[in-house]
This record gives structure tokens, C-alpha cells and sequence, in this order.
């Protein structure tokens, strides 16, 4: 509950994750039928770049800013950062003012049709309030104040058959957080067998990491696929050098849109040491 999403806003972690959400909920829309995505950590939804909690840490800066102006030159931009970028220009567009960030529960709202459903989480109440505020008027989108872990024993499965559930916790205390998310993707897992798991994760030191990838390898998933950017060397545990997604049950052929993807964002946030990876954890046949 002390952790606010707003100082963060925007760093290199955020767009990682923003531009492997919309390349997932893309997958998704390639079929016809409707399709459900559950936020366990949703935020507040939209955020200020302007504000004084994003000043303080200007991660930003280093984050979104630095893609953008790596984007306006970059020839061909791969799809899925294009994606992103266009993303963004629409927030920027409808608010009239390009310091108004999207996060993830307003990225996935756009990306909806007309059928589709999202079902956003957040816990703390302020940020829960703003998040009900912002989506009073989509009838897509149902906001609760609730833990996410949680929601995930109680939305699921969900009517629609098909869609994402993106895990994206705090890890305020990382390896009770890693022990949680494995405790609910292993419940979820036998509600939900075929739904799409997309799990965010920050990284220090990469090896720290190898205890939870070992032990997600073993869920009753066939395919799990690794997806990291480390904007640094991972060679201290005091500050975050990278972040990653592991994705279960990808959807097809994603795996090759975001390697595309991933040396462009190493290009465009990478310090000396950036580097990236993206590898089959599993990969079972059908």
C-alpha cells in the first residue's frame, strides 16, 4: 500500500510493459470474439508528468521521453513500438497535453471493441477513486477496489472464454511478491488453463531471478515465453537496471513481434551494459 505508481510513471520499466501489453491485446483482437483482460494492479489509470510525485524522481525523462525522440528519427520503427507511440499520441490528442501519461488500464480501455470487457484492480483508495472516475462512463470497464490476487480467484474464468490477465505488483518486498504471484498463477491456472498470464517483473540483479523462473517453469502451462530489457548492467541490487515480462500461453507468432521489438528499446533507454533477451522458458508441443 506505500507504493505509488505515480513517481514512477513513465520510466523505461513502464514502457517495456506498455509496449508488450498493446502487442498482446493486438494478438487478441486478430480473432472476432470477444476477448477479457483482468488489471490486478491497475493504478490510478492516467498520470501527470507535470505533477510534483513525477517530478521528484524525473524517470520519465528516461523512460518515455527518450523513446520518443529516439522514435521521431528511427527508420523502419518496429510495429509493436509504433504501436505504442500511436498509443500515446491518441492520450495526447484527447487530453491536449502531452504530459499526460496512459497507464495500463486506460492503454488496454482503447484498445477494447465493442464486446470486449476489462475488470481494473487497485487497492489503494485514492488511486481507486481516480481510477472509477476516469472510467464512469465505459460501460466495458469495471473498476474494483480490491486486492488483484484475489480477483484473480474470483473473476475467473471469465464468460468470454478468451483474454489477458496482466500481473504487475509493486514487489515492495520482492520475494514474498514473487511467492504470491506463483500462488495465484497456480490457482489461476486451474480456473483458467487457456487464458494468456502476463507477468511484469523489475530487475536488479538478473541471477536473484532464477529461483522464481525455475518455479514458474514447473506451472501446469505448456508455453512460457521470457521477454527482459536491461537498460544497464544488472550490477546493483540498490536500483532498477531492467525489467521483464513472462508471458504464459503466448499468443501465436508474439514471440517474433516482440524480438523485433526489443533492440530498438535497448537503443533508445540503453546505458553502456543495455542488453535484451527473449527466450522460450517452456515450450511444450500441443
Amino acid at each position: 500500500m506505500n507504493y505509488r505508481h505515480a513517481y514512477h510513471a513513465g520510466n523505461h520499466a513502464d514502457v517495456l510493459k506498455h509496449v508488450l501489453l498493446l502487442a498482446l491485446l493486438d494478438a487478441l483482437a486478430r480473432k472476432p470474439a470477444p476477448y477479457f483482460v483482468l488489471d490486478t494492479h491497475a493504478g490510478r489509470g492516467v498520470y501527470d508528468l507535470q505533477a510534483e510525485e513525477a517530478g521528484k524522481t524525473g524517470e520519465a525523462e528516461d523512460g518515455v521521453a527518450r523513446l520518443l525522440a529516439w522514435a521521431r528519427n528511427a527508420r523502419p520503427l518496429p510495429t509493436a513500438i509504433a504501436r505504442y507511440r500511436t498509443a500515446l499520441q491518441v492520450e495526447a490528442d484527447a487530453a491536449g497535453d502531452r504530459q499526460r501519461y496512459p497507464g495500463s488500464p486506460l492503454l488496454t480501455a482503447r484498445a477494447l471493441r465493442q464486446g470486449d470487457r476489462l475488470a481494473a484492480c487497485e487497492l489503494h483508495p485514492e488511486d481507486a477513486a481516480a481510477l472509477k472516475a476516469l472510467f464512469k462512463h465505459d460501460a466495458r470497464v469495471g473498476v474494483h477496489q480490491r486486492d488483484g490476487y484475489g480477483a484473480m480467484s474470483a473473476l475467473l474464468p471469465p464468460k468470454e472464454k478468451r483474454g489477458l490477465v496482466l500481473i504487475d505488483p509493486p514487489y515492495e518486498a520482492q520475494g514474498a511478491e514473487f511467492d504470491a504471484v506463483l500462488a495465484a498463477l497456480r490457482d489461476a491456472l486451474t480456473r483458467w488453463p487457456t487464458g494468456v498470464y502476463a507477468v511484469w517483473y523489475p530487475i536488479k540483479q538478473r541471477r536473484t531471478l532464477l529461483p522464481f523462473l525455475r518455479k514458474a517453469a514447473a506451472l501446469p502451462a505448456r508455453q512460457m515465453l521470457l521477454a527482459e530489457v536491461l537498460v544497464r548492467r544488472d550490477d546493483s541490487p540498490l536500483r532498477m537496471n531492467g525489467s521483464g515480462m513472462l508471458i504464459l500461453n503466448p499468443p501465436w507468432q508474439i514471440d517474433s513481434e516482440i524480438a523485433s521489438a526489443l533492440p530498438g528499446l535497448v537503443t533508445a533507454l540503453g546505458e553502456p551494459g543495455a542488453r535484451h533477451r527473449v527466450e522460450w522458458l517452456k515450450q511444450e508441443a500441443a
